[in-house]
């Protein structure tokens, strides 16, 4: 050893002899190195002594295993983090959760494709930790069991460390497992968002409320007794009625060629069953008003528009139900009213 000042002769040593083994020592891995300690103290003679005394010292420190039970409750947050993955398929079985009752073919199909590619990376992930924390807690298992031969060290406080570092760990399975639920959420809120951006009302809906906007051009501002009526028959809240005529009128203004066709649509169905049934249909009477026969207003009210094509042979025409030549000034007051308001 370097600290020893007699050569393997018995003679003293010299400065040069010190440098040779100091290169010699820079030249040894670590675990070489580390061995020969290790064998050397392991028979020193007084490597038992050692250890008496290392022991008492322990106990007059306080040092010794604890009585108590050392077990901590498992956290609770991380059981409702488990919960919950498997609830929603991510963890255990595959089983996911279907998106909705009565959600179609297509969207369950697309759920459960992103809902397997946040399965599959939370696997990866949760296999990466597990590795990890059990390569270092075997790392540490290993080194306290390697120092119980010099220094006391019960099995017990070995299994109280590693649960620590475990329990340090198990910040890491939180934080993974509270990212992968709420990618689960936010998969399951877009989902659910665009199925109700897509739902649309029935046909038959659609055509009763078609029907109302088409036949009060002049004024498609039904009053609350309309909207309820319309409510009524359509199966949908009176607030669903009064939105989708918002939304109507200001698709009518955005695209007036498109609207006049359905316009002549709904005027041709209308005439059609006013002379083949001899009346309106029933339930529908007190929805038909005076302005049924009313020229649309919304041509005058967009600007840049040429408004005298309507007077031309094959121009807008809303069949013979619809007087142009008489009303088209009280359409336009009448608008202008009605939109002030």
């Amino acid at each position: 050893m370097v600290g020893n000042s007699m050569d393997s002769s018995g003679g003293p040593r010299t400065f040069a002899d010190l440098l040779n083994e100091v290169v010699s020592i820079s030249e040894q891995s670590l675990d070489d190195n580390d061995s020969q300690k290790k064998q050397a103290l392991s028979c020193h003679p007084m490597k038992s002594a050692l250890f008496e005394v290392l022991c008492e010292i322990k106990e007059k420190t306080a040092l010794s295993i604890r009585t108590g039970s050392d077990e901590t409750p498992e956290d609770p947050q991380l059981m409702r983090l488990d919960n919950m993955l498997i609830a929603e398929g991510v963890a255990g079985p595959d089983k996911a959760t279907p998106l909705a009752g009565d959600a179609s073919g297509g969207d369950q199909a697309d759920y459960r494709a992103k809902l397997q590619q946040i399965r599959t990376v939370y696997s990866q992930e949760l296999q990466k930790y597990e590795e990890a924390c059990g390569e270092f807690t075997q790392h540490v298992r290993s080194l306290l069991i390697d120092q119980a031969k010099t220094r006391p060290v019960a099995s017990k406080e070995i299994e109280r460390m590693v649960s620590i570092i475990q329990k340090k760990f198990s910040g890491i399975q939180v934080a993974l497992k509270q990212s992968t639920c709420e990618a689960v959420m936010i998969l399951r809120s877009r989902f659910l968002d665009a199925r109700r951006k897509r739902r649309n009302f029935s046909k038959q809906a659609t055509e009763v409320l078609n029907e109302y906007f088409y036949s009060h051009l002049a004024n498609p501002y039904p009053s609350e007794e309309a909207k309820e009526e319309l409510a009524r028959q359509c199966n949908i809240t009176v607030s669903q009625v009064s939105n989708w005529f918002g939304n109507k009128r200001i698709r009518y203004k955005k695209n007036i060629a498109k609207a006049q066709e359905e316009a002549n649509m709904y005027a041709a169905k209308k005439a059609a069953s006013v002379h083949g049934l001899g009346g309106m249909a029933p339930g529908y009477s007190m929805l038909a008003g005076s302005s049924a026969g009313l020229m649309p207003p919304y041509p005058a009210m967009l600007p840049g528009q040429d408004l005298s094509h309507m007077g031309l042979p094959g121009g807008f025409d809303l069949t013979a139900a619809y007087n142009p030549q008489l009303m088209a000034q009280y359409q336009q007051s009448s608008m202008d009213n009605n939109e002030s308001n």
